[in-house]
Formats: C-alpha cells, sequence, structure tokens
C-alpha cells in the first residue's frame, strides 16, 4: 500500500502528514505535485492542511484547479480513499467532492488549540480503529473552519451516517462550547456517499506520537493502514 500527499503552494502541513506516515505508520508514501496529473499508483492520498495558493479568493478555491485535484476526482470516483485535512477538507468541498462549505469561524477569529471530538460513524475507512461515540483529543488550526450546509444537504448527511466527527465536551457531550469555530450541528467531519472520502478540521498527524502531548489522531491513520490491508 502507498500513500501520496499533495504539496500546493502554501501547503505547510504536508511535511508533518508524510513523517506520521513514514515514521510513526511505517507506510510507503510520496510527495505529489500540484501541477502533475500523476498520483504515482498510490492507494491513498492526503490533501494537507496550510494555506494553498495563499487562500486567495478564498480557502481551497484556486486548488480546486490544479491539474493534481482532477486526477483526485477520478481516483475518488473509482473508489480510492482521500483524506482532506484542514485547507484539505476546504479543498475537497470547493472541488465538489463533498458538499458544503468552510466559512469564517464565529468570532472571527483564528483558533488554535486541541479540541475533543466525538467519532459518530466507525463505518468509514478512515475511523475503523475507533469505538462509537469515542471521544478523540487533536488540536485544530483555522480561520475558516465553520462548516455550513443547506437543510437538504445536512438531513442527507444525517441519513446517510455522513458525520465522521463532531465537536463535544471531553465527556462526549454535543454543547454550543465545545464548539470551537460555529460549525453547523458541531460537525467536525463528514464524508463521501461511498465512505471513501473524508474532510476533517482537526489534525490528526499533530496528534500522532507521544512527543506532541497525544496520539489520539494516530488512529485515523491505522485506520487508513487496515482499510487497504483488507482491499
Amino acid at each position: 500500500m502507498k500513500f501520496g500527499v499533495i504539496i500546493f503552494p502554501g501547503s505547510n502541513c504536508d511535511h508533518d502528514a508524510y513523517w506520521t506516515i513514514q515514521h510513526l505508520a511505517k507506510q510507503p508514501v510520496t510527495f505529489l505535485w500540484h501541477e502533475s496529473h500523476d498520483l504515482e499508483n498510490c492507494d491513498a492520498v492526503i490533501v494537507p492542511g496550510g494555506f494553498a495558493y495563499g487562500d486567495y479568493l478564498r480557502t481551497g478555491a484556486i486548488a480546486k484547479f490544479s491539474p493534481v485535484m482532477e486526477s483526485v476526482r477520478k481516483f475518488a470516483d473509482g473508489g480510492g480513499l482521500v483524506l482532506g485535512i484542514c485547507n484539505g477538507f476546504q479543498i475537497l468541498c470547493e472541488s465538489g467532492l463533498l458538499p458544503g462549505a468552510l466559512m469564517r469561524n464565529v468570532g472571527l477569529k483564528y483558533v488554535c488549540k486541541p479540541v475533543q471530538v466525538r467519532v459518530e460513524n466507525v463505518e468509514t475507512p478512515f475511523t475503523n480503529a475507533c469505538a462509537n461515540g469515542e471521544v478523540l483529543t487533536i488540536p485544530i488550526g483555522h480561520m475558516e473552519g465553520n462548516y455550513f450546509c443547506d437543510p437538504a444537504t445536512l438531513e442527507e448527511l444525517h441519513r446517510g451516517n455522513r458525520v465522521v466527527f463532531r465537536y463535544s465536551s471531553p465527556g462526549g457531550e454535543i454543547t454550543t462550547a465545545a464548539n470551537p469555530n460555529g460549525s453547523l450541528d458541531n460537525i467536525a467531519g463528514i464524508c463521501s456517499p461511498g465512505g471513501n472520502v473524508v474532510g476533517m478540521m482537526p489534525h490528526p498527524e499533530r496528534s500522532a506520537e507521544p512527543e506532541l502531548g497525544c496520539t489520539d489522531g494516530m488512529k485515523v491513520f491505522q485506520s487508513m493502514v487496515g482499510a487497504m490491508a483488507q482491499r
């Protein structure tokens, strides 16, 4: 199995994801250049966090036109695993791989801190190593993480069990106080109808080893490795 991590101009979490996959998950991994159509026979693609193209216009609005994203769309349509983290989540929404949009945080301030997220769906390739309702501590770092969609889309997400993570209290309660950015329904991550594409605002690569103060994020990568091993 082989991972690919996309590099956009301005992305700054690509090397973090690469390190986590190579040194902690101990899997083959390569960087994928934004101007290339070649996914290099990868089995999973990470769309990392950062400020792709400086977030000009709005987050993800330019990155969605990158040649690599055309290939990612085809890859996802064929069932390939795609994980968008923070800015990567925003890019996936802009690209139409996931519904909705990420707006400015309530309060219009950049938020960077550890948060708790409750696992709402363990039937995805990204959460199968978790328990249903398990609370994970994973850091966030974003200005535009306020997830929004129209009522029909929200109903569709609920009906299809496509809300993967929700911001919660340490005890797992879904409360306004636990919501760091005003996200609709405390949504921290969602998946595609087939479950092979996930976007999440928290950074699992920043909580994957003890030196970072928490290892909960590693469960996302362990889930992906397990899912690919079963394919």
